[in-house]
Parts: C-alpha cells; sequence; structure tokens
C-alpha cells in the first residue's frame, strides 16, 4: 500500500513503459515541428506554408501540453493558478464522482432496465438446471451454512437466551396467544390424534406394569383390609382401568373424550378472556423462566439440533443435501417453462436490488468520496496518470496535428485575402 491505495507494481511497470512510449511520440512530434519551423523560417512560396503548418503545429502542441500536464502537476513546477488541479481538488472530484455513480449507475429505472435485459431468473434457471452445477451449489452452500453452525459457540446460545429470548417471553403476555391457538387447534381437532397417541401408550403401559399399578393401588388400601382381600381388588381396579381407556380409545365419542374437549375449550375460553386464568398463566410462565433448567435444556437442545444438521450437511449423501438438490432442480425446472413464475421472480429480484441501493447506494457511493480523501494528493495524481496518461497523450499529438492544419488553413486565407 502506497499512501493508502493499492498497488499492482507488475501491472504499474506496463502502463508506465506504454506512458513512456507515448510521451516520447507527442514530444517528438513538437520537436519535429520545432526544427520544420527553423529550417522554413522566412521563406515563401509553398514553404510559406509549410512554416504557417509548423508554428501552428508548435502552438497546438505546446498548449495540449500544458493542458494534459496541468491535470496533474504545475508545468514546469511554477504554481500557476488553475494547474495540480487532481492533486489539489482530489476532495472535490471524489464528490462529483460519487454523485455521478449515484445518478447514473444506481439509479432506479437503470438498475431495473438492466435485470429486465439480463433475465437473472432464467440465467439461474438454466445453470441449475444442470445437475452438476445444482450439486456444486448445494455443497458449497452446505459446507458455509455447516462452517457457521460449527461456530456458534455455547456461550452465544446461552447470551440469546438469557439477553433475548427470556426477558422478551417475560414480556410478552403470552395467555392470550396460547388460548388463541388452543382456540385454533380445537377447531380442527388436531387434538384428537393427540389424545389417540397419548390413551395408546397408556393402555400400552398399563398392559405392561401390571405389578406396579397393583402395588399402588394396594398401598392406598386401608391398613385393616385383609391382604388377599387387597390384592384382589388391586388387580380389579388394574382389570377396569385398562378397560377403560380401551374404551375412551375405541369410541370417538366416548364422554370421557367430550369431557377432554368441554375442558380444553373451556381453557382456551379462559386464557383468552378471564384475567385470573391470566393472572395464573404468567406466573406460571415467569416460574418456569426463572427455573436454571431453562438455559441448560436450550443449550441442550441446540447442541443436539446443531450435531445432527453439521453432520447432515457435511455428508455429501446426507438426506439434507439430497433433498435440498432435488427441490433446488424442481426450482430449476419451473424458472425455465413457467413464464409467469420467471416474470415473478425477476419482479422481486428487481424489487431487491432497488430497495437494496436506496437503503444502502448512498453509502456504497460514499466509499469513493471516502477512498479518494484518503489519498496522497500527489500518489493520487501519479496513478490516475498511470491509468490514463497513455491516452492522454492523443491530445497532445491530436493538437499537434490539427493545430498545423489550422496555421496552413489560416496561412492560405491571409494570402488570398492580401
Amino acid at each position: 500500500m502506497t499512501g493508502l491505495m493499492a498497488v499492482d507494481a507488475a501491472a504499474d511497470a506496463v502502463r508506465r513503459r506504454a506512458l513512456r512510449r507515448m510521451r516520447v511520440v507527442a514530444t517528438s512530434l513538437l520537436v519535429l515541428a520545432a526544427v520544420v519551423y527553423v529550417l522554413t523560417h522566412g521563406q515563401g512560396g509553398a514553404w510559406g506554408y509549410v512554416n504557417a503548418g509548423a508554428e501552428a503545429s508548435m502552438v497546438g502542441a505546446i498548449a495540449d501540453w500544458f493542458a494534459v500536464t496541468a491535470l496533474f502537476r504545475h508545468p514546469l513546477g511554477l504554481p500557476i493558478p488553475h494547474t495540480a488541479l487532481i492533486p489539489r481538488r482530489k476532495d472535490e472530484i471524489g464528490a462529483s464522482l460519487e454523485e455521478f455513480v449515484g445518478e447514473n449507475f444506481l439509479a432506479e429505472e437503470v438498475i431495473r432496465d438492466r435485470l429486465r435485459v439480463s433475465e437473472p431468473a432464467l440465467r439461474v434457471g438454466l445453470w441449475l438446471a444442470e445437475e452438476a452445477n445444482a450439486r456444486v451449489f448445494v455443497r458449497e452452500a452446505s459446507t458455509v451454512v455447516a462452517d457457521g453452525l460449527a461456530r456458534v459457540r455455547d456461550d452465544h446460545i446461552a447470551a440469546v437466551v438469557t439477553e433475548a429470548i427470556v426477558p422478551r417471553l417475560r414480556e410478552e403476555p403470552l395467555a392470550t396467544v396460547i388460548g388463541t391457538a388452543l382456540a385454533e387447534v380445537l377447531a380442527v381437532q388436531v387434538h384428537h390424534g393427540v389424545v389417540d397417541l397419548f390413551l395408546t401408550e397408556l393402555h400400552g403401559w398399563l398392559l405392561e406394569h401390571e405389578q406396579t399399578v397393583t402395588d399402588v393401588v394396594g398401598e392406598r388400601a386401608p391398613w385393616w383390609v385383609p391382604p388377599a382381600l387387597r390384592d384382589a381388588g388391586a388387580a380389579r381396579v388394574h382389570i377396569e382401568i385398562v378397560r377403560w381407556v380401551a374404551d375412551i380409545l375405541a369410541e370417538p365419542d366416548h364422554r370421557a373424550r367430550k369431557a377432554i374437549d368441554s375442558m380444553l375449550a373451556e381453557l382456551a375460553e379462559d386464557l383468552q378472556h378471564d384475567p385470573e386464568t391470566q393472572a395464573r398463566a404468567d406466573g406460571f410462565k415467569n416460574r418456569l423462566l426463572d427455573h436454571p433448567q431453562v438455559l441448560t435444556t436450550s443449550i441442550s437442545l441446540w447442541d443436539a439440533l446443531r450435531r445432527t444438521l453439521v453432520s447432515s450437511l457435511r455428508d455429501p449423501e446426507g438426506a439434507v443435501q439430497e433433498r435440498v438438490l432435488s427441490e433446488l432442480q424442481l426450482l430449476a425446472g419451473q424458472l425455465v417453462s413457467d413464464d409467469d413464475f420467471r416474470a415473478r421472480v425477476d419482479r422481486l429480484i428487481a424489487d431487491a436490488a432497488t430497495y437494496l441501493v436506496k437503503r444502502y447506494g448512498s453509502e456504497a457511493t460514499a466509499v469513493i468520496t471516502h477512498t479518494i480523501q484518503r489519498w496522497d494528493g500527489r500518489e493520487a495524481a501519479r496513478r490516475i496518470e498511470l491509468h490514463v496518461g497513455r491516452d492522454l497523450q492523443f491530445i497532445r499529438i491530436n493538437g499537434t496535428i490539427v493545430g498545423g492544419l489550422v496555421g496552413v488553413l489560416i496561412h492560405a486565407i491571409t494570402q488570398l485575402a492580401g
């Protein structure tokens, strides 16, 4: 880095040689014009035209040399006003360049027109339609996501839970939300499947743990009941419990099911409208959030989820990569074949691009001004000259040639007028 500017030594060497060659060409034309002027000075006839052309060529060459040089430095080292423009006014030039880029390259109409011509959705679809390309994309994306997940430490999760999630849950009155959600569940009868699952598991457990049930029931019997009668009664209770659970499981309209529905409906209503129930729910929520096991459980769940995801993401033949690949290929096919869908995606991309430009465009173009302000003026002028100086030498060459032609024309007009 030189003066906070990136330097490519090899490329600069090539540019420097090209600039030097063009300077030699432009200066050689000036010297040639001067030699011709000296050799033809004071001669008449056709040589007078040559002398006038040479004189005008020198004037044009010197004037354009001055103009080109004045951009980057003081000509001949003299502090002439309005020279060394780039070193002295680089900040204003940077601001103008920022404004120019913002108005002409980051304008909404320009971006939408360019995206409309380039058809990004079709290009993406055609690229992803090739299975090899889709696999490369999935593999690279999976690697990035897996590496990102692996870098998330337990203390990061602890901070998120304690500093963001728990305070937010503590402030949020969840009773109404839970009541509304429960009412929606009851309306579509999703809970029936949960009840069936619970009853099935309970029925199986009761059958497998008969001794446990009879022991618990027997312990609750009065002390004066004879052991034989107590054991028989406990066994009978177990049989009735198993039969009762089986009846509930087999009958969709069982009274117990209706009682569960009624209880849940009443709970949903109270959670939404009863202040006392809402207060109890919020109190339970706060006691739960205060329990230290919440943080431990959250970290444990995250660790389990992370290990599963990372392992699957890093497996090229894993279910996650294969599923993502399948979905990408379906998306690619739709992008290629469905004109309406592709048009919607193009509009979405254009909207996203223009949103980013509106929100961050000024910050992006401000980099131009901030970068140029950090440059050293002389170093900036030297490097800019390396990049554009070769082409600017054509101004000197054109000035020499055009000046000579104008000089011949003026001399001819003078001769005709005389």
